[in-house]
């Protein structure tokens, strides 16, 4: 492949976008996006290597000595069957690019291709990440294991987010918390069955099960400050066999998802003597296992500073707003934040003329490819420029 100008890559980044989008791979299967990656880094004379099994890491050394900075897109799609409509959705039964992944990837390439071409001008090095498996069970922590952020050594650390909640080609800034973090949480209520028609003779686990999630949700609202951020949700409860037997076994399964780490920290023991409680009180008994998964994600300010400032004056660019309040969604950037100044910043894809589109993780999900430019300005931008500002 020839390497394109940063004028024509959009054509590129479009044609990425959608064979990657036909083609989607869940976690740590993405062999076919990685091989995409590398052959058009390589095509473009960047140095790669894989880490962590499906991750594709392309590097450029600078025409002058500096920082490096580390640009991050990650590869993974959904579990989900596609209804988008798209002309080009995929062609995997049961996967799906309902995140955006497959445009994240397609706009860390068409900068990287050009940047290749513009080595004189880069001051320090810039380093391209390709994630698997953000969506599960994380590829950015295998990925710093396996020595991502060395050799050398990352000083800051960047990443692109689309949000169909955003007007196409808005770039959106956050200093401080961006998304949240997210444990889950699974409850065993256990207790006696017996006969529907004589209940005193054996222990109801479903009553019990659902005073829990009743009680669960005072956590938030009455045991932790009200300027903090709490959402604990149980989305799965299992119980019972048929409508005359007493469930002996009620299984609960939930999401809990915070913006402060000292208060993620306190709510399992919170939610362990709810459920210990309840269950003594019935004559019951509960079992409590936590997951934990996904840190906060934090901005630095003053590499968020730096970057809105790239992005305030970079070419291609159609805007930059201030995002108010961050997303209770989690994202595995954060091991890359908690070991680097990073920033996660967002691109409003939204689709022309629809009042409501779908969200992210939806099977109908679709966006502005439009606003791809703007993504890709921003991170050539960024490429160009940041390791100089810090």
């Amino acid at each position: 492949m020839k390497t394109p100008a940063a004028a024509d890559v959009g054509a590129h980044v479009i044609a990425w976008r959608r064979e990657i989008h036909q083609h989607p791979e869940l976690g740590f299967e993405e062999q076919r996006t990685s091989a995409l990656v590398e052959a058009a880094l390589r095509a473009a004379g960047i140095a790669t290597r894989r880490c962590a099994g499906t991750g594709v890491v392309g590097l450029i050394e600078g025409g002058r000595p500096g920082k490096t900075i580390a640009l991050r897109a990650d590869m993974d799609a959904l579990p989900l069957q596609e209804r988008s409509g798209e002309p080009f959705s995929s062609l995997t039964p049961g996967a799906m690019h309902a995140c955006g992944h497959d445009a994240h990837t397609a706009m860390l390439l068409g900068a990287a291709v050009t940047l290749a071409g513009e080595r004189e001008r880069i001051v320090g090095n810039v380093k391209f990440i390709f994630q698997p498996a953000e969506e599960g069970p994380g590829g950015a922590k295998p990925m710093i294991e396996d020595g991502v952020l060395d050799s050398p050594s990352v000083d800051a650390a960047v990443m692109i987010h689309v949000s169909p909640l955003m007007e196409a080609g808005v770039i959106g800034w956050r200093r401080g918390p961006m998304s949240a973090s997210c444990d889950d949480v699974n409850i065993a209520v256990l207790g006696r069955g017996g006969h529907a028609a004589h209940p005193h003779k054996g222990v109801d686990t479903i009553p019990i099960a659902a005073e829990i999630v009743t009680a669960l949700q005072r956590i938030s609202s009455r045991e932790v400050d009200p300027m903090e951020n709490v959402v604990l949700s149980i989305g799965v409860i299992r119980g019972g066999y048929r409508h005359n037997i007493i469930a002996d076994r009620t299984d609960l399964h939930g999401t809990i998802r915070c913006l402060n780490e000292s208060v993620r920290a306190a709510v399992p023991a919170r939610i362990q003597r709810i459920v210990e409680g309840i269950c003594s009180a019935h004559r019951a008994r509960g079992e409590v296992v936590f997951e934990m998964g996904y840190p906060v994600v934090v901005n630095d300010p003053g590499l968020t500073d730096r970057v809105r400032a790239i992005a305030e004056s970079a070419d291609g660019v159609v805007g930059v707003t201030e995002i108010k309040s961050p997303t209770m969604g989690a994202e595995d950037f954060a091991y890359f934040a908690q070991r680097v100044p990073g920033c996660y910043v967002r691109l409003g894809v939204a689709p022309n003329g629809v009042d409501e589109p779908a969200m992210t993780h939806s099977p109908e999900f679709r966006l502005n490819e439009d606003a791809l430019a703007s993504g890709v300005a921003l991170l050539r931008a960024l490429g160009l420029r940041l390791a100089q500002a810090l």
